[in-house]
Order: C-alpha cells, then structure tokens, then sequence
C-alpha cells in the first residue's frame, strides 16, 4: 500500500524544511510549496491525502486557499498550521473546512500525531453511513431514522434531524459550522435564517441520542466554533 501524500503550504523555509523532513522520516511522500500563488495551483490540482498549510502567504493567504478547496475540492483534509493562534482565527479555518488547527511552534512528535489521527479518518472522506455505533452502546439506524439503545428501546428521529446526524457522520470528529450544516444540510442561506436554528435541533437530537447537554459525549460543542460528532469507531 501506498504511503499517503501530503501537501505542505508553508512560506518559511526553515518551517518548511523541518516540516517536510518530518513527514518523509517518518514514511510520508511529501509535496511542497513555498507560496500563495503555487501552493493555491497544487491544493486545487496536486493528488495527496492531507494538506498542511500555513496562513499568511505571499499573493493568496491560507483562508483564501481553504475557500477554494471547499468550492472546488470539498471534502479534502487539512491541518493549518499557524502563528495566529487567536480563538476568531482557530474558528475561521474549523469553518472553512479544516480537520485541526496547530499553533507554532509545534514540536515533530506532535504534529505527526496529529497527522496520523487526521488522516485515519480521513481515507474515506466522506462517508455515507446507514447504520454506526455511538458512545455508550447506542446505533443509529438512518435509513429507518431510528436510534437504538443497548436497552432494547428505540428514538424516532425527524427528517431534519436525520439529515443533520447523516452529514455529521460523514466527518466523525470534525468541527461543522452552524453556517455549512446550514448550506450544505439544508440549502439555506445563513445571511437570512438565525443560526440559533441550529441550536435547537441539536438540543433536541441530544435529547433523543441521551446524550445530556451538561457532559455531551455524542455531539460536542466547540465554543464559538459549531459542532463535532463522535461515533464508537471513530
């Protein structure tokens, strides 16, 4: 089997160096950019599996290259990796569709794991899923909208909720955006409908998963940030 490709977007060559001599010790093929403008032509036409990509770049930044892929190539991993370590900017690139987010400086031992555990669910991104396991010995039967308990009991779940459960499987562990379940799960435009919307479906999911809002274990909430799913073999 192939070792998996990783695109490195990272303007600092001593950053880069480091960061791409990681990667290949430790078994991965590696491609690399050093700017905006080469990095935005591989991220959009570079076969890899996972792209590691700094923020501020000459001629295109790493938001504007995340924009892209969601557009173009939705779906891709990506790990930023960043000097901004801002709680807004963390935010931004969990939104615009990346896996995690690493502060520098990183130490290698660090970053591979946080690599390996990207990339471990990311294979098959993403993933259409009738039936998983979730924490504490329940599974989610979506063709019958259905989730049922260790117990023997069962929750009826709505059409909406189980458009929303559906979506967020498909990217176990990954933080969604109140905005992107808005666009992509339901077709709506979040300039003209509240986000608090949904919150409440969320609540009300948790409420049939019994996963109390106190300590959730199914769906977490990343403050200011969305949502993030868990299922039992993530």
């Amino acid at each position: 089997m192939a070792a998996p490709t990783i695109l490195v977007i990272e303007d600092d060559t001593a950053i880069r160096r480091g960061v791409v001599d990681a990667l290949s010790g430790a078994g991965y093929s590696v491609i690399e950019a050093g700017d905006g403008r080469s990095g935005m032509e591989k991220a959009l036409s570079a076969t890899y599996d996972l792209l590691l990509l700094d923020l501020v770049l000459p001629h295109h930044g790493g938001f504007e290259i995340l924009q892209q892929l969601e557009i173009q190539r939705p779906g891709v991993a990506a790990i930023v990796l960043s000097a901004k370590g801002q709680e807004e900017d963390r935010c931004r690139g969990l939104r615009l569709g990346a896996d995690d987010y690493m502060v520098k400086p990183f130490s290698v031992r660090e970053l591979i794991a946080r690599v390996e555990a990207v990339l471990r669910r990311s294979p098959e991104r993403p993933r259409e899923r009738d039936s998983f396991p979730l924490p504490g010995g329940a599974t989610a039967h979506l063709e019958r909208r259905e989730v049922v308990f260790s117990d023997g009991t069962s929750e009826q779940l709505s059409e909406r909720e189980t458009e929303l459960l559906r979506y967020m499987a498909r990217y176990p562990g990954r933080t969604i955006s109140r905005e992107e379940i808005l666009r992509r799960v339901w077709r709506l435009d979040p300039a003209h409908l509240e986000t608090r919307t949904i919150d409440m479906h969320i609540a009300h999911l948790r409420e049939k998963l019994r996963d109390p809002p106190s300590a959730p274990k199914i769906i977490r909430t990343i403050r200011g940030c969305g949502y993030a799913l868990k299922t039992e073999d993530e």
